[in-house]
């Protein structure tokens, strides 16, 4: 049996609204036969389902890629439905059927395809504004609709209305971008919607992170403008033939909606009084409407959808209501969480809800806001006094566990409250589980930072009045996101944002989008907003782990520019061009070994920002080579070893002793190599005495912490990595767990053990940078890798490591190949190896603590293994195994 499955196109299944003009397209292979690779593949496109218009037909290709096949056929026109299909043959000389049917469907391709214009229903002096607005506009369709679409977006948010209906799911469209560099529209398939006939179109608008406040510890306001506007178009194909088309002018109406106040941070003010039942339906009353006036916009600024959409993707039901010592009915979910609690309420008209929402309780199981700063995260509903009503708000979102009920009519009740979870639309990839039970907790609170952040930008925390798009946070979580999460199209979009607002000298800003840096440079505040090591260099890091784990080679097109501009920038600041001691560096940002009350780790920055420089100029180098230009290939490898020697002068002493004793710059080192191999020893052994110097505990930042387990078990330290992870008292990634965290906090002690909070300024617990601790569970623990020199689990490196009493270990991922499966389990002195291998796949397995001719193939064809140090070695091609041994540790 051979059999093509899960077909995609731009890692989407049937994507429309599509904007690129060489679409790929991937597949994968099931069989029921082992070491299977396609050894070809014919696919082609069409311009009807059953295949009769093809228009490119590759013929039958000798090739084992099944993964970003790119489009060669003729250019591709706006507005259409391309129909798509595979097959393929085997090296057994099986050829599949074709594959199941897919599509994709193109956006409006060019600047000249828009005859809409902006329309605002704002007036110049409503800047500070938080109110949501109606539009509308009526329309009438003469015959038979064969195809309508809807192309629109937003200057703040935006909900479309066809006809009464919502159109759509997705939430805070159009997402956040460099609104004035790259401005997303959405494409709807609106063609059940409309009727031959009278139709109305309607929109709600509100501030969002256009106009609404944002950064509001430097209180920002009307970053990108100080008017909400609308961009709608419409098309319709009828059956004849004919087309028409619907935009936004100057004919729209406006009115004030029950939206009195919608702001990011701060929640909503809805009064269901001001409804208007009918608004967005035809032959409604709209004479009491105002006109709209219409802005101008840079229309070369659009851009199709480019990242995921943000969807509602979970609900939580209460786990109790509880009463505090101060008397605050609150509502707990169980879980910290990023979206919004729905409610359902009955009462008169002119009765409120009003909710609070906040993470944790504090020492005295009070509601505790403080480390909220300025954001409210408030809900307040007005009823109009139907018979039972329930609410969801529109621009805003919320992060919390629990939520306090301040107002609401009668009693409430938890069957009234639901809480429900956002995030942008990734496929979930990943699992991993353990014997340990706080490990496995870990790991669930490690997910969760990921879906709480991941919100269109990978945002620092989802409660505080913050929520910006960090590059160092996005910079250390990158790789664990890329095991739980499908998170190659969230991070495009958002590179492509780093790209257009980093610096014409290369400078990259800590924040993407850049929200931040005019108005710090402006202001003369005392840092730069850009060019920090370790954040910068997320405009080299991200695009390389995004290739590594997907095999996506357009990403490091795309990028390549904006990684050769950083490591120039830093070139040009670096002293000699190889040692970077200028400037502004968060460093090892919140280590333990900083001065007391200072968030600046005792690593000095020069260490640090010249051992990034090394790091980012190696993987340059490499992407140079990758892309065929040789040339640069050969000048940043020079540079790269130019870099490596500067650093070893000036970081090690002449008898081996690196100059810096703390945990992160021994850390670095080692993990980006600039250690001396004849040091090597020397400097992993002093690690481990820095650690027992801490009774066994890290003292590591931002900046050490994603690295130092890797570091520990690299070098032959597993037992010491397993036991710094399974501590359970401060600091320690389980200190939290036994704190009863949900998520990963953003410091070590958020809640100290005594029960007092950290500093109220900066204190988020869904935080997930100390969540890339998540990337060792998959590459350490169960052993699942990626092979760095062939990307994308083409060639899989099954590589476990047991240790900390754990006696099972698994771990799941869902490749572009197919399902990659790695597990242990350890009993009665044996140890049984499970693992899973995708057709068009091979792979390495690496048994620990093995004799190759101790192995028994329980499942699978036979494997020959040979010894290796203490290990056994094996290739294997795809199916299922399973191997058992004496296990001698």
């Amino acid at each position: 049996m051979l059999k093509i499955s899960d077909i995609t196109c731009e890692y989407q299944k049937n994507p429309i609204g599509l904007g690129t003009k060489k679409p790929r397209f991937s597949w994968m292979i099931e069989s029921d036969m082992y070491n299977v690779i396609q050894m070809s593949y014919r696919l082609q496109v069409s311009l009807d389902e059953k295949f009769e218009n093809i228009i490119w037909d590759t013929g039958v290709v000798n090739s084992s890629k099944s993964v970003h096949v790119e489009y060669d056929g003729p250019s591709l026109k706006s507005s259409t439905r391309y129909y798509y299909r595979v097959r393929i043959m085997d090296n057994y000389g099986q050829e599949s059927m074709w594959s199941e049917i897919g599509y994709f469907e193109t956006a409006l391709m060019g600047v000249s395809e828009w005859k809409a214009k902006f329309i605002t229903p704002e007036n110049e002096d409503e800047g500070n504004s938080s109110k949501g607005k109606y539009l509308r506009y009526e329309f009438a369709l003469n015959g038979e609709i064969a195809f309508a679409r809807i192309y629109a977006t937003a200057l703040g948010m935006y909900e479309i209305y066809i006809n009464g209906e919502r159109v759509g799911d997705d939430l805070l469209t159009p997402g956040w971008t460099s609104y004035k560099k790259r401005l997303q529209y959405q494409t709807y398939d609106i063609t059940d919607l409309l009727v031959n006939g009278a139709n109305a179109v309607g929109a709600i608008v509100g501030a969002g992170w256009y106009k609404g406040d944002l950064a509001g510890w430097i209180g920002r306001r009307n970053v990108y403008g100080s008017r909400t506007a609308l961009l709608v178009q419409i098309l319709i194909r009828y059956a004849d033939g004919r087309e028409q088309i619907i935009v936004t002018d100057e004919t729209w109406k406006a009115s004030d909606s029950p939206i009195l106040y919608s702001e990011i941070y701060h929640g909503e003010i809805y009064d269901a009084r001001l409804e208007q039942p009918g608004w967005s339906l035809p032959n409604f009353d709209d004479n009491s409407w105002y006109a709209v006036d219409v802005i101008n916009w840079d229309m070369s600024t659009l851009i199709p959808q480019e990242g995921l959409p943000v969807r509602r993707q979970e609900f939580i039901k209460p786990i109790s209501m509880i009463i505090t010592p101060k008397g605050e009915k609150v509502i707990d979910f169980g879980q910290n969480l990023a979206g919004w609690a729905k409610f359902t309420v009955r009462g008169k008209c002119g009765d409120k809800v009003v909710l609070k929402h906040a993470e944790v309780l504090d020492s005295e199981g009070n509601f505790y806001t403080e480390n909220l700063r300025s954001a409210k995260q408030r809900i307040e509903y007005i009823l109009k006094g139907d018979e039972a009503e329930t609410f969801e708000p529109h621009f805003t979102f919320q992060g919390f566990r629990y939520v306090k009920i301040e107002e609401f009519p009668g009693e409430p009740s938890i069957d009234d409250f639901e809480a429900v979870v956002i995030h942008s639309d990734m496929k979930r990839i990943g699992k991993f589980t353990c014997s340990n039970e706080l490990l496995n907790q870990l790991y669930h609170n490690i997910v969760w930072g990921l879906k709480s952040n991941f919100i269109d930008v990978p945002t620092d925390c989802p409660q505080r009045d913050e929520r910006l798009g960090w590059t160092g946070d996005a910079q250390v979580f990158i790789e664990t996101s890329c095991f739980i999460m499908n998170t190659a199209p969230f991070f495009r979009k958002w590179l492509h944002d780093l790209k257009v607002d980093q610096l014409q000298n290369g400078g990259v800003p800590h924040v993407v989008p850049d929200v931040l840096g005019n108005y710090i440079r402006k202001n003369k505040l005392a840092h730069p907003n850009y060019s920090s090591s370790g954040w910068g260099d997320a405009a080299v890091i991200c695009p390389w782990t995004i290739y590594q784990y997907y095999d996506d080679v357009n990403i490091l097109k795309d990028q390549y520019e904006s990684m050769k501009s950083w490591i120039e920038y830093i070139r040009a600041n670096a002293k000699g061009g190889v040692i970077w001691d200028s400037g502004f560096h968060f460093g090892d940002w919140l280590a333990l070994d900083a001065k007391e009350g200072s968030y600046f780790g005792a690593t000095p920055n020069d260490l640090v920002a010249t051992a990034f420089y090394a790091h980012s100029t190696e993987i340059l180098a490499k992407t140079a080579k990758i892309l065929g230009n040789l040339s640069d290939y050969e000048e940043y490898l020079n540079l790269h070893d130019e870099i490596v020697k500067a650093f070893r002068d000036e970081f090690f002493t002449p008898s081996g002793r690196l100059a810096v004793r703390t945990q992160t710059a021994h850390v670095l080192v080692l993990m980006f190599n600039l250690v001396p191999d004849k040091y090597r020893a020397r400097t992993i052994q002093t690690l481990i005495d820095l650690i027992n110097e801490n009774n066994g505990h890290l003292t590591t930042g931002f900046l050490g912490t994603p690295y130092i387990c890797h570091v520990l078990s690299n070098n032959g330290k597993t037992k010491e990595a397993y036991s710094l992870l399974l501590k359970e008292d401060y600091p320690s990634w389980l200190y939290q767990v036994k704190k009863g965290a949900t998520t990963v906090w953003e410091h070590w002690d958020g809640i100290k053990p005594d029960g007092s909070m950290w500093s109220a300024d900066m204190n988020s617990f869904n935080h997930y940078a100390y969540g890339s601790i998540g990337s060792w569970f998959y590459r350490e623990t169960a052993g699942l890798n990626v092979d760095p020199e062939i990307p994308g689990f083409k060639h899989i490196i099954i590589k476990p490591k047991p240790g900390g009493d754990l006696t099972y270990a698994e771990a799941e991922y869902l490749s572009a190949y197919g399902r990659v499966f790695a597990s242990w389990s350890i009993r009665g002195g044996d140890i049984t190896v499970d693992v899973a291998i995708p057709p068009n796949t091979k792979a390495k397995i690496i048994l620990p603590h093995a004799s190759s001719e101790a192995i028994e193939t329980i499942k699978g064809e036979n494997v020959h293994f040979e010894n290796c140090n203490d290990d056994a070695e094996a290739e294997i091609g795809s199916g299922t195994y399973r191997f058992v041994y004496l296990y001698k540790n």
